[in-house]
């Protein structure tokens, strides 16, 4: 899962990036509103990490921005103050989640993990797919009820496809969401990807559609 942070605080934000990256997420930054926008407007992420008190824009008048654009990405609102009705006007706004600050940051990365379920329609921390089982709280996967060794890339991948159940997922939706944007990329990598995953899971645990890409819990073509 592939997500922005935009925080100005440098401390707040290595110590967000640190505990999301030890989540399992990808991770990446920017301390300026403009660019913040620019980014959440412009490429795909799963969630977004936005502090309302940027410089150049600020956080109310980039989720006002990404919304009215039709943007619907996750995003959880970040502040320094935590008056009532600014809580609801950021909710207003199209906040999916508020934070005060301070905050701890397991409850954040919680949090996070909780608003990407919900956006895929999956209340319970556990996603299941036939045999398969991804436990989003302890980062494990599991096959018929044993646990399975996964790379972090290739628990990455079965994350993706599973909070996308059922959808076809194409190879170049998977590069937006598994690696991060400055990543030199071989041009099989997912495939290789996909071919490592196979061989632990079974060589039907993600199906491929012909010309269109990857699922689990789909049928193969």
């Amino acid at each position: 899962m592939h997500l922005l942070v935009i925080e100005d605080d440098a401390g707040i934000a290595a110590t967000i990036r640190s505990a999301l990256e030890q989540a399992g997420f990808l991770v990446e930054l920017e301390s300026n509103g403009e660019n913040g926008w620019f980014r959440g407007d412009t490429e795909a992420f799963d969630a977004i990490i936005l502090d309302l008190g940027l410089p150049s824009l600020d956080g109310l008048t980039i989720l006002k921005r990404w919304r009215k654009a039709g943007r619907k990405m996750p995003v959880l609102v970040l502040t320094a103050r935590g008056n009532w009705d600014e809580r609801v006007e950021g909710i207003d706004a199209g906040a999916d989640d508020y934070m005060a600050k301070p905050f701890r940051v397991e409850e954040l990365v919680a949090r996070t993990r909780a608003l990407l379920r919900r956006a895929a329609g999956h209340p319970s921390p556990v996603i299941e797919i036939g045999e398969i089982s991804l436990d989003t709280r302890q980062m494990r996967v599991a096959k018929a009820g044993i646990p399975v060794a996964l790379s972090p890339q290739e628990f990455r991948l079965v994350s993706y496809l599973m909070h996308q159940q059922g959808r076809v997922v194409g190879q170049l939706e998977l590069t937006e969401h598994l690696y991060l944007q400055d990543f030199e990329l071989d041009s099989n990598a997912i495939e290789v990807l996909v071919r490592r995953v196979r061989q632990k899971l079974g060589t039907d645990a993600i199906a491929t559609r012909r010309g269109f890409g990857y699922s689990m819990g789909g049928t193969a073509e």
